[in-house]
């Protein structure tokens, strides 16, 4: 076609995708042709919009309403329960205020490297996981399908912490607080405490018998808890509704849902500040300890926790990125988005150390008074001697100093028989040391705290809320890690799938509302995402790096975003990042072999936790959930590298990522170097000049050269016409 003509023909062939009058039908003649094109890179104010030839029905790609609003998606599904109860657990584990240092370290060489990479491949590519790694190398398009798999997985167990979360909220509106006492079981002669929390407390008892109603194995399913299979159901209706329009309805929540946690944590910490005790456990916290610091365990640690709090692999990070206009600053936005995500863990460790702080105060201010009585009761039997108390002590009303004053007293002048008197020694200390994280810290020991603080029910109301919209953020950017790659593959209406998806979740689901359920949450927590998300991220790096070359990817950034990004980020990614990630998949599975398989079972009559290993079938479980999830890897690889499906029958590698439809074609899989900004095939044809050139269908040649919306972009030639007005044509 000469480059000045002025009319286009129609081509005549059947299988003509869009037409020069359909691309143009909405666009006014004063407009620029392709301003709202999917593969424009200039500014876009709405939605990318593209019309299927002969139908009335746009199909729209959306974008986000705001640089804000994706920001707040982005933190709200990087900032999770994690933050409240791992990071503190690990900060106080490992050397207290020592361990942020390498944290950090690992945050500059692994996290902000690795997160800058799955922002720009998103943003710049426009698609999913499952798309991105299609349009890098096909063969290694089973990585999109791995993380859709991991995501699934994590979403069925971490959708029921939230369904926890909303239990404990419903029942956090009644005064005083249902956790506050042990119940009192009545027979016919007299009333008593109930036996297994009197042994516990108060607290554990209300976790494990009324809200879990735990099994002591297992093996032991115990049958549904309704309970928490109506939270279960509410928990999936909130997902369903927030995301059924993607992120249309889900960006919008991310306003409350991102925003509130930090409300509610600075109203945490400006109580917790007032309350007796809170400094001892700041303090306690932030000592450091530079000699733990040293040890391989503490940066084994620090990485795993870096590489889960930034959600690398899930691919909900690619997803949102991929809704951004393509010359959005990603660089600005990956820093940005780690340094909220570390200070918002600093943040929930100040807060969570000066309630616990404040625990630690009264439990050892029982301690004191519980142990001053054995004292009295002691020199009124004559055990000990009046004249070994300092004559200051006033026993009605010691302090923690003076009591420890006097045991220490005790236990030099009494040394050989100081077991038997039974004394304890109350130090705050002792109480800050032990050490809980996840469920214990959040339903036991927060919880607790809470039942002594001034209106507890309100306080209680805000922190189990806050842990909801936490877990909802989260679960966002989980789901839509599913949805978003299987829409731009399939093609299929993203309100049904969604739909479709959140049901089978639920169903799936009501494993872990089992009265043995908790204890497959922790199966699936431990097996289901580490290891496969640690292969996911390094082949992601080995794709970018090696097979799709380091240096052109570098260019794209630069085509991309206006500038250079800085060398630091070609040395992290091409040597530094994939030997890290290799030194944490070989250690995370030493520890796995190390750590014989099992979980802690709460044994009803004793009233303890004990540990169990595994059954048979239940190591099968766990092996499978590992092999199932990254299975799609080698499975992808060898279908397309041995041809096993003829691409002509409909296999996934003739999907041809046209927007509004997919469109299969006989393709070239050889020849991966493609480029995500230039669309260069291996004959280099030029890239398009989205203001000036329209596609049309390509007939008669089984190698296609590449369009420039990705590897399987296939299927269109480049008319290269001038500027144009619509009644021209």
């Amino acid at each position: 076609m000469p480059k000045n003509s002025k009319v286009v023909k129609r081509d005549l062939d059947d299988e003509v995708i869009e037409s020069v009058k359909d691309l143009l039908s909405n666009e006014d003649s004063s407009d620029d042709a392709f301003k709202k094109s999917e593969l424009m890179v200039d500014d876009q104010e709405e939605k990318d919009v593209d019309v299927e030839e002969g139908s009335d029905v746009e199909d729209e790609r959306p974008a986000w309403n705001s640089k804000l609003q994706y920001i707040l998606a982005q933190v709200g599904f990087s900032v999770g329960l994690g933050n409240v109860w791992r990071f503190p657990y690990l900060c106080q584990k490992n050397g207290g205020g020592a361990y942020l240092v390498p944290y950090l370290v690992l945050l500059l060489v692994i996290g902000i490297p690795l997160f800058f990479l799955e922002l720009s491949v998103g943003q710049r590519i426009r698609r999913g996981s499952i798309g991105v790694w299609n349009y890098i190398s096909p063969k290694l398009g089973g990585i999109g399908f791995a993380s859709c798999v991991v995501c699934f997985f994590v979403a069925l167990y971490y959708n029921v912490i939230i369904g926890w979360s909303l239990f404990y909220f419903s029942q956090s509106f009644q005064h005083p607080l249902p956790w506050d006492q042990c119940p009192l079981v009545k027979n016919a002669s007299h009333t008593f405490v109930e036996p297994e929390c009197e042994k516990s407390s108060a607290t554990t008892y209300y976790w494990y018998r009324e809200a879990l109603n735990i099994s002591n194995s297992l093996s032991e399913s115990g049958g549904l808890n309704w309970k928490m299979t109506i939270c279960l159901l509410a928990a999936w209706v909130m997902v369903c509704l927030a995301m059924i329009k993607g992120i249309q309805s889900s960006g919008k929540i991310m306003y409350f849902s991102s925003l509130f946690p930090y409300v509610v944590l600075l109203c945490f910490l400006i109580r917790g500040l007032l309350l007796n005790g809170s400094l001892d456990g700041i303090r306690h916290m932030f000592t450091p300890k530079l000699e733990i610091m040293l040890e391989p365990k503490v940066w084994r640690e620090a990485a795993t926790q870096v590489f889960f709090a930034l959600g690398l692999g899930f691919g909900g990070v690619i997803a949102f990125s991929s809704y951004n206009k393509r010359d959005n600053n990603c660089h600005f936005d990956a820093v940005l988005v780690s340094f909220i995500n570390f200070f918002t863990s600093v943040l929930a460790t100040l807060v969570v150390f000066a309630v616990l702080g404040f625990k630690a105060n009264i439990i050892n201010e029982k301690c004191v008074i519980q142990n001053s009585e054995k004292i009295l009761k002691l020199l009124k039997a004559g055990n000990l001697s009046q004249d070994m108390i300092p004559h200051h002590i006033n026993f009605s009303s010691i302090t923690a100093e003076d009591y420890n004053l006097v045991y220490d007293i005790i236990q030099k002048v009494k040394e050989e028989e100081f077991d038997s008197l039974g004394l304890k020694s109350c130090q705050i200390e002792d109480e800050l040391n032990k050490a809980v994280q996840g469920t214990g810290l959040a339903f036991i020991a927060f919880t607790e705290a809470m039942t002594h603080f001034p209106a507890s029910p309100f306080w209680s109301v805000m922190f189990f809320l806050m842990l909801v919209n936490l877990g909802l953020g989260s679960m966002f950017g989980t789901i839509e890690g599913i949805i978003t790659p299987i829409v731009d593959t399939f093609k299929v209406r993203k309100e049904i799938l969604t739909v479709i998806c959140c049901l089978l979740a639920f169903f799936i689901g009501l494993i872990f509302v089992q009265r043995s359920g908790n204890y497959f949450v922790t199966m699936f927590d431990d097996y289901s995402a580490t290891l496969p998300l640690l292969i996911v991220v390094i082949l992601e790096n080995i794709a970018i790096t090696r097979i799709y070359g380091i240096d052109k990817f570098m260019e794209d950034l630069k085509d991309m975003l206006g500038f250079s990004p800085s060398q630091y980020y070609y040395y992290m990614w091409k040597y530094v990042s994939p030997l890290v990630l290799l030194l944490l998949l070989v250690a995370s599975i030493v520890q796995m072999g190390l750590s014989p398989p099992g979980y802690n079972a709460w044994i009803e009559d004793m009233a303890i936790e004990e540990f169990h290993s595994y059954p048979t079938w239940g190591m099968i479980i766990c092996i499978s959930l590992m092999v199932l999830a990254i299975l799609p890897v080698p499975i992808v690889f060898l279908v397309r590298r041995c041809n096993l499906i003829d691409d002509s029958s409909g296999s996934l590698a003739a999907v041809s990522y046209k927007r509004g439809r997919i469109i299969k074609e006989p393709i070239n899989l050889e020849g991966d170097n493609t480029s995500l900004i230039h669309g260069k095939s291996p004959n280099e044809v030029p890239s398009p000049n989205f203001g000036k050139n329209i596609y049309r269908k390509q007939t008669g040649s089984p190698t296609l050269d590449t369009a420039p919306n990705g590897r399987y972009g296939i299927g269109y030639l480049m008319a290269d016409m001038p500027d144009m007005p619509e009644s021209d044509l």
